[in-house]
């Protein structure tokens, strides 16, 4: 299965498989990590890193070398990720993928710069 940005009435393919999506919030000097597979039934969370200052981890995460780690402890299967982004407040998303990562192009559609990914074939 793929994961796929959902433009208004285009579908742009930006993954296989796994994939991790990266963003920083506005205001916070924080970087987060969250590691996805795609498949059948949805996106699979396998492991969120947090790394600088400004955001609380998940509860039950580890530090190592000033980085947060943080395993789901059950299998939780979304049949979407909704991605809110705020771009005029310094909000950057990015998807990577086989060690290259591109920005979550913008749907100019959506409001408060949403972007939705869901699987697809």
């Amino acid at each position: 299965m793929n994961a796929c940005l959902i433009l208004a009435a285009k579908q742009i393919v930006l993954a296989t498989g796994s994939f991790t999506l990266l963003w920083s919030e506005p205001g916070h000097d924080a970087r987060w990590e969250e590691d996805w597979t795609v498949g059948l039934a949805g996106f699979q969370l396998i492991e969120t890193r947090v790394s600088g200052d400004g955001l609380e981890p998940p509860e039950g995460a580890e530090r190592d070398n000033g980085v947060w780690y943080y395993h789901a402890a059950l299998a939780v299967v979304e049949d979407q990720l909704l991605i809110e982004r705020h771009p005029a407040k310094g909000g950057r998303w990015q998807i990577c993928t086989q060690g290259t990562c591109q920005p979550i192009p913008p749907d100019d559609n959506a409001a408060n710069g949403r972007a939705l990914l869901k699987p697809c074939p």
